[in-house]
C-alpha cells in the first residue's frame, strides 16, 4: 500500500533546520544553500499543507501552533531515519571511528600517535581532512580535531591544548647568524608564510604586534598554503616559520627544528576535540578511542557544550 500523503521530502529537511534554528539564515548556512532557497522550500511546504508554519515578524520568525506540532513529529521521524541510516552506514560495524581534522593536525599530531592504539585496540580509523571548520556541518564524523579561535556551534568542545606560537627554523639556517644573532637579522632574511586563505591561523604581522616586536618585512618571502609543507620548508633551511606548540614537539626533540628566540605568544585560542551534540547513541569504539586520545594529553582537559 502506497504511503500517502507525503510532502516534498527535501522541504522536510529544510523545515526541520529552519524550525530548530528559528532562522532561515542559519538553516541556509547549515544546509549550504541560499536564504532564498530556504524561503521557497518553506513556502512550497506551506502551500502543500494548506497551513502557515511560521509567523514572519520583521526579521524574526516564530512557529505557529501548527508549525510547532508538525516540527515535533517531523523531528522525531527524521531522527529515526537518521539513526536507521547510521546503523546501515557503519563501516565495519562497531570497530570503526571516523575522525575529521586538518592536514596539519592529522600529519603532525594524530598520525604519530595512533599506531600503538591500532595495534592494541583493534579499531579501524577513518581520517577525513578539511581546512575549513564549516565543512564539519556537511561531514559524517565521530570526532573532529581542530584549531579554532571560536568553536563552532552545536558541538561539545573538549580542549586538547592551548595555542602557543613561536618561531622555528633549521639548525643550518640559524648557523648563518652565529656572528650576528640579533633577532631582527634572523627574521629579516627569509620568512615562511602560511597562505592568507588560512585565516584562523595567526600571521607573522599579528605575532610581531602581539609580542611587541617591530613588524619586519623580510628580504625573501615564501607563501605556502599547507602547514606540514611549510614546516618541511623550514626543516630544509628555507627560512623561519611560525610554529604551534604540540604540533612541532617531535621536530624540536629530534633537532630537525630549533627555536632561534625564546619568545612565545600564548592566546586564548585552543586546539580542541569537537563532537556533535545531537549524535544519538555513541558506539563503544568511539568511546574507547576518545578515552585513549585524552590519555595522551599532559594535564587535565576541559569540556563544555555549546549551543
Amino acid at each position: 500500500m502506497k504511503i500517502k500523503p507525503l510532502p516534498p521530502m527535501n522541504s522536510l529537511i529544510v523545515f526541520e533546520a529552519a524550525a530548530r534554528h528559528l532562522s532561515f539564515t542559519q538553516a541556509a548556512n547549515e544546509l549550504s544553500v541560499t536564504q532564498g532557497a530556504i524561503s521557497r522550500q518553506i513556502r512550497q511546504l506551506e502551500i502543500y499543507l494548506g497551513k502557515e508554519l511560521f509567523v514572519r515578524a520583521n526579521r524574526n520568525i516564530f512557529l505557529t501552533p501548527t508549525g510547532l506540532q508538525y516540527y515535533k513529529t517531523i523531528y522525531s521521524a527524521l531522527l529515526d531515519v537518521a539513526q536507521a541510516t547510521a546503523d546501515i552506514k557503519k563501516w565495519q560495524g562497531e570497530h570503526q571511528v571516523t575522525v575529521a581534522t586538518t592536514n596539519a593536525m592529522a600529519a603532525l599530531w594524530l598520525l604519530p600517535k595512533i599506531s600503538a592504539f591500532q595495534q592494541s585496540e583493534g579499531i579501524d580509523l577513518r581520517i577525513l581532512t578539511t581546512e575549513n571548520i564549516k565543512d564539519l556541518y556537511k561531514m559524517d564524523f565521530d570526532l573532529a580535531l581542530f584549531y579554532c579561535r571560536v568553536p563552532p556551534t552545536g558541538m561539545k568542545v573538549t580542549t586538547l591544548f592551548p595555542e602557543e606560537v613561536f618561531p622555528v627554523c633549521s639548525p643550518s639556517y640559524l648557523s648563518q647568524f652565529e656572528k650576528d644573532s640579533d633577532s631582527e637579522n634572523i627574521f629579516a632574511k627569509s620568512l615562511l608564510y602560511l597562505d592568507d586563505s588560512q585565516k584562523d591561523w595567526i600571521t607573522w604581522a599579528e605575532w610581531f604586534e602581539a609580542v611587541n616586536y617591530p613588524v619586519i618585512k623580510p628580504k625573501n618571502r615564501v607563501n605556502i598554503n599547507n602547514y606540514p609543507m611549510l614546516l618541511q620548508a623550514a626543516i630544509n633551511g628555507q627560512g623561519v616559520a611560525l610554529a604551534w606548540g604540540s604540533l612541532v614537539d617531535d621536530y624540536l626533540k629530534s633537532g630537525a627544528l630549533v627555536r632561534p628566540i625564546e619568545t612565545v605568544l600564548r592566546t586564548e585560542a585552543n586546539f580542541s576535540m569537537l563532537e556533535p551534540i545531537d549524535r544519538g547513541i555513541i558506539p563503544p569504539s568511539v568511546k574507547q578511542f576518545r578515552c585513549w586520545l585524552l590519555e595522551q594529553l599532559p594535564g587535565k582537559v576541559g569540556e563544555k557544550g555549546l549551543t
